[in-house]
This record gives C-alpha cells, structure tokens and sequence, in this order.
C-alpha cells in the first residue's frame, strides 16, 4: 500500500516532533514546516493527502492559509484539520467556514489526532482508507473482520465488531446511548437504550478477557468513550 503524505503546519517544534512520531509510527510520510507561506509552497510542489493546520503560526495564519488553499484547483479537495488553542464557538465556526473539514482544541491526545486524520481520509477520500485501526493494544482488521488484542484474537459477534469500530474512529470521544444507537444502530425502531449497555457489558467481556484492562470508560449521565488513559 502506498504510504499516506501528511502536511504538518505547526511552528511549535516540540509538538510538531510529538506528532510526526505519532504518524510515521502510522506509515504516514510527513512533511512539516511552520510557515505559512511555506506551507502554500510546499502544498502546490507536492500535493499531500491530508494537512493539519496550526492557526496561529509565523507568516500567514493558517486560516488565511486554508481560505488560500481552498482557492486553488489543485489543492482543493485536500483534507485540512485545523487545531487551535481557541476554543470558542465562534471561531470553530470560522474555520470550519474557510473550509476545514475537522476542527481540534488544544491540548489534545496526539492518538485521538492520528485517528481523527484516518476518520477524515476514510470518509472524504475512501480510496486512501487504511483498513486497519488502531488504539492502545487494540488491532483492527476492517476488511478481514478480525480483532488483536495485545496480537492476541479477540472473537467479537456483529454488533460488537460495529460498536468497537465506531470507537476506534473516535477514541477519547463520549457518545451517549442515543449517538451510539444512531451510528451503530441507525435508530432501528426495534433497538432500545438498554441495548446499548447490553453490547456494551458484551464488548467489555471481549476485550478485558485474561485479566486486561478495561479501556472502555463510563461516564455517568453522559455515556461511555473508549479511553486508555482511565
């Protein structure tokens, strides 16, 4: 499989160093600058698959870089990933009208990022799709349907591999009983909430087979998230 270009526009270098670890460790090439106009450079040189955009970096701001890179035939379908310290409604809106397809607050799990990239590229550019996912010790294998804890196979009925699926794309994420039933379930009028918590305790049991930590978090009120870091 061809390996995946990234563009990382980040100007802080300890960060930026973080994240490339992250994502060569995923077999993504990266190439990274923290320049604005740099990065218009280098994205019209070599074309990427995917760009994670600092907004406040030296030059051009990244919004104004993406507003650009939007402009521009060649570059206009690439998947762009914002990440800023601010966190406000407002700008969220602002970045993702300029054209960012995902929007990511400081501070942030370098792993959620890593799969929120692989999120944005299976749906805007399924072609580039890597059919393997990945947190913590848990392996995905989406084509060959089969499951690795810790490289150990984890046997998984239908709903559960479905289940486990969605938070694997969404790590660090809390969905409540009512998202996981629309994205798992697609609100069958059959299926009720306590169905949910039933698949749940079933993926559980899988997954924490031997003794293994639980890694799946719930969150009283709101509902659970797959989370490592308990």
């Amino acid at each position: 499989m061809t390996r995946k270009t990234l563009l990382l526009v980040e100007d802080d270098r300890a960060l930026a160093e973080l994240l490339i670890w992250h994502f060569e460790r995923e077999d993504y090439e990266v190439r990274r600058t923290g320049d604005g106009e740099e990065a218009l450079l280098l994205a019209s040189e070599e074309v990427p698959d995917v760009i994670i955009l600092d907004w406040m970096i030296e030059g051009i701001l990244g919004l104004e870089v993406c507003r650009r890179l939007r402009r521009r035939s060649e570059t206009a379908n690439i998947p762009i990933i914002m990440l800023t310290a601010r966190g406000e409604e407002s700008d969220r809106i602002r970045g993702l009208e300029t054209g960012a397809d995902d929007y990511v607050t400081k501070p942030f799990s370098p792993r959620e990022l890593v799969a929120r990239v692989g999120a944005v590229l299976r749906r805007i550019r399924p072609a580039l799709a890597a059919e393997q996912l990945a947190y913590d010790d848990v392996e995905m294998d989406v084509g060959a349907h089969r499951v690795r804890r810790s490289g150990k196979p984890i046997s998984l009925g239908p709903t559960e591999f479905r289940l486990l699926r969605h938070f694997l794309e969404n790590p660090g994420r809390v969905f409540s009983r009512e998202r996981l039933l629309d994205a798992v379930w697609s609100h069958d009028p059959d299926i009720d909430l306590r169905t949910v918590d039933v698949h749940v305790r079933r993926l559980r049991k899988a997954l924490n087979d031997g003794g293994r930590k639980d890694i799946i978090r719930t969150v009283r009120s709101a509902g659970y998230s797959l989370d490592a870091e308990l």
